[in-house]
């Protein structure tokens, strides 16, 4: 259902951007179903929404090759089928397992029905509910439109009237860079270039408002995958403390019995269970200190800005002649602290 792929992004000012692909392919979800990785959310009021993998004709993304080819076929796509006609209502499906800053997004949408409004669109940088973008069509109104949420309350509209035609699919592009939004529709630009600072990265997701009932496929997201900000500290310690060998950081991902490394400077590690002494360091005092083929180990805990213990660090430095435990202390203190001071909470660690 979901392909990441490595590779080189395409963005709208064709220029290439070295990153990440994640293909959301609703042909492989099971009919009848929210395809896996995604989370219902509701902005306003109402029911929540009814998102559903449904079969849908869909036309084929290539030109046919003569006029008697096939022109598509049917094809899973997903679909909000609620038909709650609540004015304020927004029901979204967003993508879960991934925190986006700069992305270009390419997905289709149709305008199925609606007495209320039949409106489609893509919500982006997700805070949660009540903070995010969106850029949605709408074909009661005939209009392409974006909007800022900030703590619930909404911006003025940018955009242009058009006509957004209902039972067609149409193709929507978005792509995020540093503050800058830009939007096509149908291969066409469809709002002014934007630049806002509210949101630099966030969730994505679906987006419908009352009653629209709409369908969304084909939908593909290149961008460039986010550095955690425990990643962030590692390769700065790193470059900062020539006397460090190696360094990760180990942190409570799913619960307090989940400790797993968080940053390391092999990528590969990241992910992996922690040993057992990056719990005790957060559940007892003290730490861990020990020699290996020349070097000195250390296993200390990460304080938040509150002074509870939230992670650990693992430093591994050349040790020396006379090289003591209380010396060792004294070297990885410093790296130590220097981390703490960019620390808010385990949240900001994680993200």
């Amino acid at each position: 259902m979901l392909r990441r792929i490595i590779a080189l992004a395409a963005l709208l000012t064709c220029h290439a951007l070295s990153g990440a692909e994640l293909v959301l392919d609703f042909r492989q979800g099971k009919a009848g179903e929210i395809p896996r990785g995604f989370t219902p959310l509701l902005a306003g009021s109402g029911s929540p929404g009814e998102w559903k993998i449904v079969e849908d004709e869909v036309p084929s993304l290539l030109a046919p090759l003569s006029p008697n080819a096939p022109r598509g076929g049917k094809q899973g796509v997903l679909a909000q089928l609620s038909k709650d006609t609540t004015d304020e209502r927004f029901p979204m499906l967003v993508y879960s397992e991934e925190t986006f800053g700069d992305f270009t997004l390419t997905t289709r949408f149709k305008l199925v029905s609606g007495t209320a409004e039949q409106m489609a669109g893509i919500a982006f940088r997700v805070q949660d509910e009540k903070n995010y973008y969106y850029i949605r069509a709408s074909g009661l109104g005939n209009s392409f439109y974006f909007f800022k949420i900030v703590n619930g309350v909404r911006s003025e509209p940018i955009g242009n009237k058009m006509e957004i035609r209902r039972g067609v699919w149409h193709d929507l592009t978005i792509e995020c860079k540093g503050t800058t939004i830009r939007a096509l529709l149908n291969n066409k630009p469809a709002i002014p270039q934007l630049d806002d600072k509210s949101f630099t990265s966030g969730k994505i997701g679906f987006w419908t408002k009352s009653d629209s009932v709409s369908y969304f496929g084909d939908t593909v997201i290149n961008y460039r995958p986010r550095e955690t900000l425990a990643q962030v500290l590692v390769k700065d310690a790193f470059k900062k403390y020539s006397r460090l060998e190696q360094l990760k950081i180990y942190a409570p991902v799913n619960g307090p019995e989940d400790m797993r490394i968080v940053a390391s400077l092999d990528s590969k590690e990241v992910g992996q269970p922690a040993p057992a002494e990056a719990a005790e360091v957060l559940t007892k005092r003290g730490f861990f200190y020990g020699k290996a083929s020349g070097d000195v180990v250390l296993t200390l805990p990460l304080h938040d800005n509150n002074g509870e213990k939230i992670a650990a660090v693992r430093l591994v430095m050349k040790s020396f002649l006379g090289q003591t435990e209380n010396n060792a202390l004294a070297r990885a203190l410093p790296v130590v602290k220097s981390m703490e001071m960019r620390i808010q909470t385990l949240k900001d660690l994680l993200q």
